[in-house]
């Protein structure tokens, strides 16, 4: 993360996010494959690192080996097999969607996945229980701990969908984007961009 002024002179903290330039590597059709949408790859990939089949596929496409591929079913009629997708389509000042993987935390207790507040005390015999999560069922009955009871467990590492993120800036000739705040996920990781 970063931060930059506005026009105001307010200190905005943002993300710069390189996005693409992406190419076309697929286009799906009602007729062919039963739904419409486009295939798009993004990143290098190493010739001897790609499976046969999606050899033929880039090759298809006239294209390098990518390392991602993501399909987006709302697009515009105009794109074409090996057409390439840069930062154009996007200005400044309009709101995306940010889709990414959060960062994963790990196996963890109550109070950091859930915020509990633990026993609070150390008095009436709590040596070692202050952050413990406390009961967690009922009596005989119903005899059972109901589900989506919020206890310890692997916290992050999930799909995390960030709505109406604001971009700042366009760099086309970096194929830099500017957004405003966070992302999701580490650095270097992937993200898929959608125009409201």
């Amino acid at each position: 993360m970063t931060s930059m002024y506005s026009e105001e002179g307010k200190n905005l903290p943002c993300t710069i996010i390189q996005a693409g330039p992406c190419v076309v590597t697929q286009v799906k059709t009602e007729a062919n494959d039963g739904y419409n949408a486009v295939q798009i790859g993004f990143g290098e990939r190493k010739e001897k690192n790609t499976p046969a089949p999606l050899k033929g596929h880039f090759k298809k496409a006239k294209t390098t080996p990518k390392q991602r591929l993501v399909e987006f079913d709302s697009y515009e009629e105009t794109l074409k097999l090996g057409d390439s997708v840069s930062v154009d389509i996007f200005t400044e000042g309009e709101f995306i969607d940010v889709i990414g993987k959060s960062k994963g935390k790990g196996f963890q207790g109550v109070v950091k996945r859930h915020g509990f507040g633990g026993v609070g005390q150390a008095t009436h015999g709590q040596h070692n229980r202050l952050r413990a999560p406390g009961s967690i069922g009922a009596a005989s009955y119903p005899a059972r701990v109901f589900k989506g009871m919020r206890m310890a467990g692997q916290m992050g590492d999930k799909r995390v969908t960030l709505e109406n993120i604001q971009v700042i800036k366009v760099l086309p000739e970096q194929s830099l984007l500017v957004v405003k705040g966070s992302v999701p996920g580490p650095k270097g990781s992937f993200l898929i961009l959608e125009k409201n």
